[in-house]
């Protein structure tokens, strides 16, 4: 018996190892591309930018290792200091927002009762449902009369009022015990301090995850520039790669790897709470 369960659980780690090689395979791929000359990924992508017979070949350790890309889009393309600013600018304003609208909202539905409350939560969750090509036109619509297409504040203003980060954000406040919120407006507390004293110290773990989860979704937007913005010189980081040609090969594997190097961080700054906030939010009410 033993030896059965010694082999499962080698056979076990054996597959796992091997799953968690095949997801970082892209990252390992990205990592020794960015490293590699010009003359190393036209010899290992010519099958493939040139549509030729053959198979492409690729070097986890090149031969001759170069920094000539990251000099080269560091020191040499000011433009992309621009897009990466742009992404920042994005991110932290959207971030900013959701903490000043959907903090209070989630409080709200939490603590409070009030006449729809459930419907009204109910008509929540259908709208963080619904993808964003469903609602894209007539956001386009509502931004165009607004004047605020071909602007920052026509990717920032929707994502502010984003429905999942009340949901998550709800679900940390709804595992508040009532009895300690009774018991402070007992007391004499008024209901702002209830809310900064008690409800934003004991629910930071869902405020954080729901700040990391945002971060990731909107350092990673596509569609919503793609769509608002036709200026390039205000297209976030992640719009931001050149075409891919065996001259630019290696300037994109250098972008994508600066542009993951922020959403790694905060991924690996913010995981416990991210951890708390899943836990947290299925959990039945």
């Amino acid at each position: 018996m033993k030896i059965k369960k010694t082999i499962q659980r080698a056979m076990i780690k054996a597959g796992l190892i091997l799953l968690g090689a095949a997801f970082c395979a892209p990252l390992l791929y990205l990592l020794s591309g960015s490293i590699m000359s010009r003359y190393e990924l036209r010899e290992c992508l010519t099958a493939m930018m040139n549509q030729e017979e053959g198979l492409i070949s690729w070097k986890w350790i090149p031969d001759y290792p170069t920094f000539e890309h990251y000099g080269r889009i560091l020191f040499q393309t000011p433009q992309f200091f621009v897009v990466f600013w742009n992404s920042m600018k994005i991110v932290v304003c959207i971030l900013i927002g959701q903490l000043l609208i959907a903090v209070p909202a989630a409080w709200a539905f939490a603590v409070y009762s009030f006449r729809m409350r459930k419907v009204l939560f109910t008509l929540y969750i259908v709208l963080m449902l619904m993808p964003f090509q469903v609602t894209m036109l007539s956001s386009y619509l509502v931004l165009d009369g607004l004047s605020m297409l071909d602007t920052h504040k026509a990717i920032i203003l929707p994502a502010v009022f984003s429905t999942f980060p009340v949901f998550l954000i709800y679900r940390g406040f709804c595992n508040l015990p009532k009895g300690l919120i009774e018991a402070a407006r007992i007391d004499g507390a008024g209901e702002w301090t209830i809310f900064v004293k008690i409800g934003l110290p004991l629910s930071s773990g869902g405020i954080l995850s729901a700040g990391v989860l945002g971060f990731l979704e909107y350092w990673n937007l596509i569609e919503q520039p793609l769509a608002f913005l036709e200026d390039q010189s205000l297209w976030p980081l992640s719009l931001y790669l050149p075409e891919i040609s065996l001259e630019q090969a290696g300037y994109s594997f250098v972008a994508s790897v600066i542009t993951l190097i922020p959403a790694v961080f905060v991924f690996l700054l913010g995981r416990e709470y991210l951890e708390q906030g899943i836990v947290a939010s299925a959990m039945k009410e």
